[in-house]
């Protein structure tokens, strides 16, 4: 037996639900964690997607942001916003326990800011934002269980994650401070799920809409699904979905997807 666990970043669950619908359909993984569903709860197309054999629990907001997790088995456990600030009213996290028969796994959906300009507070957000999710992370590991946190994490950790990297000087999703952010992350004990499955330059997992992106292979690595040692164990394999960024009104994110293995 096998769960395989999806990232994604929709980029509007509205304005593009036929093709996600399309997309969930055909990368049929157990667990989904949705980002960027730019929608309030009430509005989330709860019956077109549990009509794919989803139980759905999600943590929107209006126009902005909002985060969501799917899964074929029942969600419990359900927490909605990052511990540590009360005062974060951004809708960028929403943890639950996949109740998968004899092999229950943490999974945590996550929408990291994105920090430009540099110069603004936004930056400062981010930093502030990823050492809340490290903060967390570090509580996570003390409960020895198998989770992982998947998601829109807006960090290009290495050279060979863009296919430009002098053409992201200067941006907050290459700084060396979200780099140092992302590393603090795997020394934690935790994994990114596709350096250790695969770990191959020039994989990405976002082409902009501009300038031809797409079309050049203009793309990055930013969607990373970050695995406990548990959870690391299990790991088989971890793939990009690259077809759904060619189809009709596309997200600029496609869906990464980790196959963990489980005991038969």
């Amino acid at each position: 037996m096998a769960m395989t666990i999806a990232a994604w970043n929709v980029n509007s669950i509205l304005a593009r639900l036929p093709t996600a619908l399309e997309v969930l359909k055909a990368v049929n993984a157990d667990v989904v964690c949705l980002q960027e569903l730019k929608c309030e709860d009430g509005r989330f197309p709860r019956l077109e997607v549990e009509d794919l054999g989803y139980h759905v629990e999600t943590h929107g907001q209006k126009t902005y942001n909002g985060v969501a997790i799917l899964s074929r088995f029942r969600l419990s456990d359900v927490t909605r916003g990052l511990p540590g600030d009360e005062e974060d009213s951004q809708s960028r996290y929403i943890e639950a326990v996949v109740e998968a028969p004899g092999a229950p796994v943490r999974v945590a959906s996550l929408y990291a800011p994105n920090g430009n300009p540099i110069s603004t507070d936004k930056f400062q957000y981010k930093l502030r934002w990823m050492e809340r999710l490290t903060a967390h992370a570090r509580g996570l590991l003390r409960l020895e269980e198998p989770f992982a946190l998947a998601g829109d994490y807006n960090i290009i950790p290495r050279d060979g994650d863009a296919d430009d990297p002098k053409s992201w000087e200067g941006d907050a999703l290459y700084s060396p401070e979200a780099k140092a952010a992302y590393r603090r992350l795997r020394n934690l004990g935790l994994e990114d799920a596709f350096m250790q499955a695969d770990g191959r330059d020039g994989q990405y997992t976002f082409w902009d809409y501009q300038a031809g992106a797409w079309r050049r292979n203009h793309g990055i690595r930013i969607d990373h699904i970050f695995l406990s040692p548990q959870a690391l164990d299990r790991l088989s394999s971890v793939t990009i979905h690259k077809e759904a960024r060619a189809m009709d009104k596309p997200s600029d994110h496609v869906p990464i997807i980790a196959r963990l293995e489980t005991a038969s």
